[in-house]
């Protein structure tokens, strides 16, 4: 039974998962075992995994202490179906091999904040809410938003700006957030931002939501871990096993994209016939998008891609892939 802090505290956390009825078809066909859910959150996709499908077990792995407390009181009624370990999504191989694991019936990624994070204005993630430049999702780790936008110079935050938010005044907006250091919370850049931004661009949507995912993705170094960690989760697949990743910004799919892709169509191009040597392959070609219904009930959603790997019996289908 829980406690009425700790219920009250789980209800702060909770939040609509991303694609979910699009993420349970996916894992139907799997083979029975673990999967990981190596960014857990709110355990949101996690628990309606494991109300669907009573064959499957659950690693739920994040580095946000608030979010694994809340994912542990919601995870306890499925016992030992369901365990929930502290470390950043490339630690998934050492959490695997610790607890025994060669293979895995599938894994899913769920990138980016999550709406819990956002809605805590102390934790410095939202432009909307004021609170001190954290924006770390580890609270133990040392570097925060405020030492990046405080200590790097022009070229350093240009690049970042443009790399991790797409942003096309990425120069313009560094050369003013050097000039009105120092910056110590999220309502001071994210005017700084808007008043960088040309007028006619300031309409098309708050433009300091880039600048924040930018910084975000930096101070947690997101981009620079997820390629090892996808090629971790999708070597551990076992046969029929699957791999769903939800991308919600276009450096996260490209990672995504290329990882997969790197898996599959692996064709001998000498033969007259096509051979497929790949033990992978993809559920769909390109990405999948959320119904135009979720985009309207839940706005984190909008941005979202899914893509999807399954491991396949090549030898069993005896390499013919006409």
């Amino acid at each position: 039974m829980f406690h009425h802090e700790s219920w009250a505290y789980f209800m702060t956390f909770a939040h609509t998962p991303v694609m979910v009825d699009e993420i349970v078809a996916l894992f139907a066909p799997v083979p029975g075992g673990l999967v990981v859910d190596a960014t857990l959150g709110g355990a949101g996709h996690t628990t309606t995994l494991l109300d669907t499908y009573e064959h499957l077990s659950i690693l739920g792995l994040d580095q946000d202490d608030e979010a694994l407390a809340a994912a542990s009181e919601r995870m306890a009624p499925y016992g030992d179906r369901a365990m929930a370990r502290k470390t950043r999504f490339d630690g998934l191989g050492d959490q695997l091999d610790d607890l025994g694991y060669d293979e895995i019936s599938g894994f899913l990624f769920d990138l980016g904040v999550s709406s819990h994070q956002i809605d805590q204005g102390d934790r410095g993630f939202s432009y909307r809410t004021d609170g001190p430049l954290d924006m770390r999702m580890d609270q133990s780790s040392a570097r925060t938003a405020a030492d990046v936008v405080n200590t790097l110079d022009v070229g350093e935050l240009a690049n970042i700006l443009r790399a991790y938010g797409d942003e096309k005044h990425a120069r313009r907006i560094a050369q003013a957030i050097v000039a009105a250091r120092p910056l110590t919370t999220t309502h001071q850049l994210a005017e700084i931002v808007r008043e960088a931004t040309p007028a006619r661009d300031r309409r098309r949507g708050d433009p300091s939501k880039r600048t924040f995912q930018a910084l975000r993705i930096e101070v947690n170094d997101e981009l620079n871990i997820l390629r090892g960690a996808l090629d971790m989760a999708i070597d551990r697949l076992c046969v029929g096993g699957r791999g769903a990743v939800l991308a919600y910004h276009s450096g996260e799919d490209r990672i995504v994209k290329a990882a997969f892709r790197d898996r599959v169509d692996v064709d001998d191009h000498r033969s007259p016939v096509p051979v497929m040597t790949s033990d992978y392959a993809l559920l769909w070609n390109g990405s999948k998008k959320p119904t135009a219904e979720e985009d309207t009930a839940n706005p984190r959603a909008r941005s979202a891609r899914l893509r999807g790997i399954e491991r396949v019996d090549n030898a069993h289908a005896g390499g013919d892939a006409s």
